[in-house]
């Protein structure tokens, strides 16, 4: 089993920058990938970022340049620094592990863009 907890979303102008970060615990030496998916207001569902245990990375197109994801192993974290941030990019932002244990989600963190 693993255990995922976002945090860092919140209220940003346009422009702005905001960094998430996904803390797992549990058999995380199972995991294989991790995902930030984002569910916009309308409640489409958008691939955003991933990266691999080896630690290769890939960017949803609407964020490529804009956003970086990455890792530090010895907090068990991933991270989504988001900058130039635009209001379409307001979701709920969830962070996914997949593990050779099966797939795992977090509860999801806010992510608001607006003046």
């Amino acid at each position: 089993q693993v255990q995922l907890v976002e945090s860092g979303g919140g209220l940003v102008q346009p422009g702005g920058s905001l960094r998430l970060s996904c803390a797992a615990s549990g058999s995380i030496s199972t995991i294989l990938t991790m995902t930030w998916y984002r569910q916009t207001p309308n409640k489409q569902d958008e691939y955003v970022a991933i990266i691999t245990s080896n630690g290769g990375t890939n960017y949803g197109d609407s964020v490529k340049g804009r956003f970086t994801i990455s890792r530090d192993n010895a907090k068990n974290t991933v991270y989504l620094q988001m900058n130039s941030l635009k209001p379409e990019d307001t979701a709920l932002y969830y962070c996914h592990a997949q593990a050779s244990s099966g797939a795992y989600w977090g509860q999801g963190t806010q992510v608001t863009v607006s003046s």
